[in-house]
């Protein structure tokens, strides 16, 4: 797991999560490589880690992410970090979060939004900042009662990545949402979305790990323009 994962986790759980009661949290994805979302969950919270393999951070070995063995409603809190990536139909795999989740339940997603070709056992997707909405319109369009709660890019510390996070409440009622925000404490992050709000925050066209390209080439082109002596 890379640096910037548990960072952003950690910051939902302090925002979302911390201060109000025990919690049920289902991990997604959980294995323990290099770091597990369980480190930083409140230490109240029943916390069950599912993944594909037997290991550490794992509680429930699953072998279809897109049924998993648990009943309608078991979830307070469902998180899913490096996972969706690796899914051939996550749309599939997000229908099944909701499912598990309470009522006004909470999802907490980070998926990279660029970085490397990693296959486990396959590398299949990148997210761009208007995937929330299109999963909440998935989501409410197969009947469930979605509401992005936020999402933003995060910007990278030592790993080659950026995070796209976002959050969903199995709610769409305006008057029972959350009204704390990550974003409201974060300041590294790229086009921000916030559920209440129109237009994104630090908005940026250009993806981080295409700066540099596009500097080089915007400084070219203005060497091109410049007349000559």
């Amino acid at each position: 797991m890379h640096d910037t994962a548990l960072h952003y986790a950690e910051v939902f759980f302090r925002t979302y999560v911390g201060g109000t009661g025990p919690k049920r949290v289902v991990d997604i994805g959980s294995q323990d490589v290099n770091g597990s979302l369980r480190s930083v969950a409140p230490a109240d919270c029943e916390y069950i880690g599912l993944d594909f393999v037997e290991g550490k951070g794992v509680d429930v070995r699953i072998t279809d992410p897109y049924n998993l063995p648990l009943e309608t409603g078991y979830a307070d809190v469902c998180v899913s970090s490096s996972c969706y990536e690796h899914s051939e139909f996550f749309w599939l795999a997000f229908l099944e979060n909701m499912r598990i989740l309470k009522p006004g339940g909470l999802f907490y997603l980070n998926v990279p939004s660029n970085g490397y070709f990693h296959r486990y056992p396959v590398d299949c997707w990148r997210f761009y900042p208007d995937s929330g909405t299109a999963l909440q319109n998935w989501g409410r369009r197969n009947g469930y009662p979605v509401t992005l709660l936020e999402s933003f890019v995060g910007k990278q510390k030592n790993a080659d990545w950026n995070d796209f996070i976002a959050v969903f409440a199995k709610d769409d009622d305006p008057q029972r949402l959350p009204s704390q925000r990550m974003l409201d404490v974060l300041k590294d992050f790229t086009n921000g979305k916030v559920a209440e709000q129109d237009g994104f925050r630090n908005y940026n066209d250009v993806p981080e790990d295409m700066s540099p390209m596009i500097w080089q080439i915007r400084k070219r082109f203005r060497r091109l323009l410049r007349p000559a002596s």
